[in-house]
């Protein structure tokens, strides 16, 4: 199912590896964050997991239970504290049991550089061990919690997230984690290394991240526990939210213009968008996401600029995902701004506009991207059935090689009947299917939650939006080095890394490279591991689908296009 070659040096330390079914207990070993376990993998041989971290920012590895001949029951792991310069308690640790789904059909197959992986079973529900708020455990055991059952043959993993807090002394740092089972017990070592920074508590990268139905306080929360912006909150929330991170609020509203539907509402009034600016909390970035998918709905340019001139006088900055056009790049008031200030596109229209694209940075505007359904067979893709790089490369490295700054998706919580089993979705948008397609969570009322709780492709697009953060802080002290290290691994949409440890390494030589900046030695590099079995080929490549529907995903989504 997965490439072949992957090694993952800088994840792994093996301290004399052995089999993991010479051990008397269960056999166990720890797996790097960016590799998916498949559900009849053959066990690995890492009893120890490398890990390196900024304060402030999130660190995940994956620890593999594979369930021998006889099957393990009654599973469960124990994390303790981490002992170094000073103690990181093992309630900075938030352990989930993965679940697994089953894709039916692969997603569309362009046969180009970047192809989903195909059917099968792919780990991608995460089931916390607590209450992301509160940390009080759970009882989730009958909804696939710990303690769990690994049945005779599979694997079973844990997903172990640990927040470096803030203000802990950098340095090399130990600790264990133990698994238990009926069948006998295993431990394995963790080393950490902690730099001498820390991330800001508030990320410089924005987004636009829109929950339709799910979206209570709690959900928001969790999405911003993820680096990731709820696109639209409460008002009354706003001071909560931003304690936590919060950097950007919607404000509205919709004009109702879109690709296929080229009509626009009257602007509100310049006073009217003055009180919608003066009911959000002080220091947020604000924007209107005022029109979607319009590059062709030339008829509305007029009126985009009306919307933005009555915006801009109320201080709100206008978003439409649309790629740059000079027709555009200025609002009528004289000052030379443009009347879009956030163009959102898909890698196509990046790169088919690349010289407006350019034009609009130079002026002063934002260009973020966005990420739905396969459009192309060569930037990354957000269904289940691809490689984990794409979810954490868009984000983090690419972002900050194209001068992107933002990042927006349509939709978190577009659950089908069944998502903890069933991410299929033929259909919906078109003949297709896009596994996982508007739908990075899952509803928690299954695992006793009244929020949404996370997949991996989520924990994956943090990960990304903290690789932004780290070159951003490179950039402060040496800015060519911090472009060198992004494109070393994210040159554009048709040139990034497929090797997962490319990516680990790119982020231990930025934070090295920063904790050099500031006085302090440099960690060491993670040496090679033992090697885990090799995985299964890729898929062969198929002929291409037939394309979409010639309509956006918005109009999709509102059911105004027939497959």
């Amino acid at each position: 199912m997965f490439p072949k070659g992957l090694i993952f040096r800088s994840l792994l330390l093996l301290a004399g590896a052995l089999p993991m079914f010479a051990q008397s207990g269960p056999a166990v070993w720890t797996v790097p964050s960016l590799r998916r376990v498949g559900m009849f993998d053959a066990p690995g041989y890492a009893p120890q997991a490398q890990l390196y971290s900024a304060q402030n920012a999130y660190t995940a590895f994956q620890i593999a239970v594979n369930g021998g001949p006889g099957g393990l029951a009654n599973v469960n792991l124990a994390l303790s504290d981490l002992q170094g310069p000073g103690i990181i308690s093992a309630s900075s640790y938030n352990p989930y049991v993965e679940g697994y789904v089953y894709v039916n059909q692969s997603s569309p197959n362009w046969g180009g550089s970047n192809q989903p992986l195909g059917a099968g079973w792919y780990a991608d529900s995460l089931i916390p061990f607590k209450d992301p708020a509160t940390g009080a455990p759970l009882n989730n055991q009958a909804a696939g919690g710990v303690p769990i059952t690994v049945p005779p043959g599979q694997n079973r993993v844990f997903w172990v997230d640990l927040l470096v807090p803030q203000g802990a002394p950098p340095g090399q740092y130990s600790g264990t984690f133990t698994v238990t089972s009926s069948q006998g017990a295993f431990t394995g070592n963790i080393s950490l290394t902690v730099w001498n920074f820390a991330l800001p508590a508030t990320p410089s990268f924005k987004s636009a991240f829109l929950f339709w139905t799910s979206g209570n306080l709690a959900s928001q929360e969790e999405l911003i526990r993820h680096r990731l912006m709820p696109a639209t909150v409460s008002p009354a929330d706003e001071q909560t939210l931003m304690a936590m991170g919060l950097n950007a609020a919607g404000v509205g509203p919709f004009s109702g213009a879109s690709a296929g539907d080229c009509n626009m509402s009257a602007p509100p009034s310049v006073e009217q968008f003055r009180a919608s600016a003066a009911a959000q909390q002080p220091g947020l970035f604000l924007y209107d996401y005022s029109a979607d998918e319009i590059t062709g709905c030339t008829n509305l340019f007029g009126s985009i600029v009306a919307w933005a001139r009555n915006m801009h006088a109320a201080g709100i900055n206008n978003l439409v995902t649309m790629a740059p056009t000079p027709a555009l790049f200025n609002d009528g008031t004289g000052t030379g701004r443009s009347a879009v200030d956030i163009w959102v596109m898909l890698p196509l229209e990046y790169d088919a506009n690349l010289g407006n694209v350019q034009q609009a940075l130079a002026k002063g505007d934002q260009a973020w991207s966005y990420n739905t359904l396969v459009q192309d067979s060569y930037s990354p893709k957000w269904e289940i059935d691809f490689d984990p790089i794409n979810f954490r490369i868009q984000p983090g490295f690419l972002s900050q090689s194209l001068g992107l700054t933002g990042l927006l998706y349509w939709r978190v919580d577009d659950f089908t009947s069944n998502p903890w089993s069933n991410p299929n979705n033929q259909g919906w948008f078109s003949s297709n299917n896009y596994p996982g397609e508007g739908m990075l969570v899952y509803p928690g009322a299954n695992v006793g939650l009244n929020q949404v709780v996370p997949s991996m492709r989520l924990k994956w697009i943090r990960d990304g939006v903290e690789d932004y953060e780290y070159l951003q802080i490179l950039k402060q002290s040496n800015p060519a080095l911090a472009t060198q290290i992004a494109n070393s691994v994210g040159a554009s949409w048709s040139n990034w890394t497929r090797d997962a440890n490319a990516i680990e390494q790119a982020r231990i030589q930025a934070g090295n490279a920063i904790q050099a900046a500031v006085g302090a030695p440099a960690a060491a590099p993670a040496p090679t591991p033992v090697s885990t079995p090799a995985p299964t080929a890729p898929p062969t490549p198929v002929p291409a689908p037939a394309p979409p529907p010639s309509c956006t995903t918005l109009l999709w989504i509102l059911g105004r296009c027939v497959p």
